[in-house]
């Protein structure tokens, strides 16, 4: 996730007003900030890494000439946050500038065979490829917008772009597809954005772009074309009546509530992970004798589900570990054949960076899964994974689990394959079903909310509850309890069910609330005696159940359904999005706030 910005004014100068509007967007990146003016047939940049308000003090970045410009705040995915990679991205001749938010999956294809055409690039980002692309086009004879269609035509992946070239000063060019992307008029000016917020002091007249379509901002005009069969788009401008802090969280009460939506998003990045990458930490793994894989909070429990991918998939043992117990319960047994695979939202967390600091010690090899390209985590890996899912601003982490999730288990199943473990029939199948998960997600939320929110509002004074799940659903199970204890305060327990019948079975009484992740196959036949034995004290059972499993929507007292042929070591994603809903709808319906719960922090940089 990255913010973009562009703009026409009809008279006066650009920059200032590109600045004031990526500070508005410096909630979606702040790893690097630029601005690219088109003025008197030449382009002019000022770009760096470093917060806005960094950059700005050292480069001035109000101090470029005219009326046309583009402007992008980064959130890191390809390359490090250093001046090489920070947008905008210029071509070999400097005329043409690009920012880009989102994600292109074929850029390696296209980098060789521009390098092979004589392009010369100057950054490791994915972005890179596109003004290249432009310029070949021009190089040609077609003009510019034709060039700009000709180069997004070829891109596969994510993307919302800003496009200028100052041999066509009275232009910008804009595209997207799935990334978002918004276009504002006043009287002064035509603009283009990621977001809203950007806008607001601008203008409240804006006109959403859809997939699929580019759009030519010139003069006070917009027009917007179809990329398949460049017909026009007749939409009419609508009037936004959001408050900044509303338009920050695109019209949600809270950032958590927002980042839970943006997972289908979200978990589509996460599927885009490059084959180069997936490949070399894959080795690492598949060479070693003693694999550890190191988190803390939500990063533990998606470690803990993909302790049972990497054992299913590969046979594989594998040792889900709390980083800030593995000195004392592993430090000893590390040795230059184990390998740490560390797992870290923000790449920083004390407890990790302890943690395989030690192991770095013992010769171990690190490896890690981070959001945060550039953090130390990324650093001090032999090879890393982005989860590419964005800035996180609510505390409780949601798209943080569901990306690692779906990283970790693309890791697992390339492990498979390359150990011999699965037979091609069944990586075709898993392969498949990823690439539907996202809009499994999509449907949990747009079918189900409601129901968790009714839910809520029946349980909402019940003092303790009981998460409840077996094999890989004992994760999701702990995920969905800490989520709902550390936004709302309530006290909860979670246990793999069959360890229910060891001692915190003695707490139900008539009316106790208990959660069971209860997806189709794997262990479903063995929990429907655990739910059983619930019932027979008086426990309330609520279940995320499969939604044609009628058994066991016949058994409890509630019921939340997930779409169904969803294979069980993929559960933990759509699964745990009732139980972030859940954990959100009772936190709000308590007065708590979710995205500030006490005493916590998004990053814990203390041991």
């Amino acid at each position: 996730m990255c913010g973009i910005f562009g703009c026409l004014l009809s008279e006066g100068v650009v920059a200032p007003l590109i600045h004031e509007a990526l500070l508005r967007l410096e909630y979606r990146g702040y790893d690097s900030v630029g601005i690219a003016t088109v003025f008197d047939g030449g382009l002019f940049v000022k770009k760096d890494r470093g917060r806005i308000g960094v950059v700005h003090e050292e480069l001035d970045l109000d101090d470029l000439p005219g009326s046309v410009g583009i402007g992008h705040t980064r959130w890191a995915t390809h390359g490090a946050p250093t001046r090489e990679n920070s947008h905008p991205h210029l071509d070999c001749s400097g005329r043409v500038a690009v920012v880009h938010n989102g994600i292109i999956d074929n850029f390696l294809d296209l980098k060789r065979e521009l390098v092979d055409g004589g392009h010369v690039f100057s950054s490791l980002t994915d972005t890179e490829v596109v003004p290249h692309l432009i310029e070949d086009f021009l190089g040609r004879g077609l003009g510019f917008v034709e060039s700009c269609r000709a180069a997004v035509r070829r891109l596969e992946g994510s993307f919302a772009l800003a496009m200028v070239f100052s041999g066509e000063p009275g232009l910008v060019v804009c595209a997207r597809n799935e990334s978002p992307l918004v276009v504002g008029v006043s009287e002064r000016a035509v603009y283009v954005s990621s977001d809203i917020p950007a806008l607001l002091p601008l203008t409240s007249r804006v006109v959403y772009v859809e997939n699929g379509e580019m759009v030519v901002l010139s003069g006070g005009r917009v027009v917007i074309r179809r990329l398949s069969d460049w017909g026009i788009v007749g939409r009419d401008f609508v009037d936004v009546s959001w408050t900044f802090e509303m338009a920050q969280k695109q019209g949600y009460p809270h950032f958590m509530l927002k980042e839970i939506y943006e997972q289908p998003l979200c978990l589509r990045n996460a599927v885009r992970l490059q084959d180069d990458y997936l490949d070399l930490l894959t080795r690492f793994l598949d060479r070693s004798k003693q694999i550890y894989l190191l988190a803390c909070g939500t990063s533990y429990n998606a470690c803990f589900a993909a302790s049972y991918m990497f054992s299913s998939l590969c046979n594989l043992s594998t040792v889900p570990v709390i980083a800030s117990e593995f000195i004392e319960r592993y430090g000893e047994a590390v040795n230059i054949e184990s390998t740490i695979l560390a797992v870290s939202q923000s790449g920083e967390t004390a407890d990790v960076l302890h943690a395989i600091e030690y192991a770095r010690f013992k010769a171990a090899t690190i490896l890690g899964l981070t959001n945060t390209i550039g953090s130390t985590l990324t650093r001090v890996s032999r090879a890393y994974l982005c989860q590419q899912s964005g800035p996180e601003i609510g505390v409780a982490a949601s798209k943080t689990f569901s990306s690692q999730i779906m990283v970790l288990a693309q890791l697992a199943l390339r492990l498979a394959k390359l150990r011999g473990k699965v037979s091609q029939a069944k990586i075709d199948e898993l392969e498949l079903k990823i690439e539907g998960i996202p809009g499994i997600v999509a449907e949990v939320l747009e079918s189900q909310a409601e129901k968790v929110r009714l839910l809520v509002e029946k349980y909402r004074d019940r003092s303790c509850f009981f998460f409840l799940g077996r094999g890989i659903s004992s994760a999701t199970a702990l995920e969905g309890r800490l989520k709902l204890l550390e936004i709302s305060y309530i006290p909860s327990i979670s246990y793999p069910a069959g360890e229910s019948k060891h001692g915190a079975i003695s707490l139900i009484d008539s009316g106790f609330p208990v959660i069971f992740v209860c997806p189709a196959g794997g262990s479903r036949r063995v929990l429907l005696g655990n739910i059983m034995e619930l019932k027979a004290r008086g426990a309330h059972v609520i279940a995320i159940v499969d939604e044609g499993d009628e058994e066991v929507k016949g058994l409890v007292d509630d019921f939340v359904c997930v779409p169904g042929g969803v294979p069980s070591l993929l559960s933990p994603i759509p699964y745990v999005v009732p139980l972030q809903l859940f954990a959100y709808y009772m936190a709000v319906s308590r007065g708590c706030d979710p995205d500030k719960p006490r005493n916590l922090a998004k990053s814990v940089t203390v041991l």
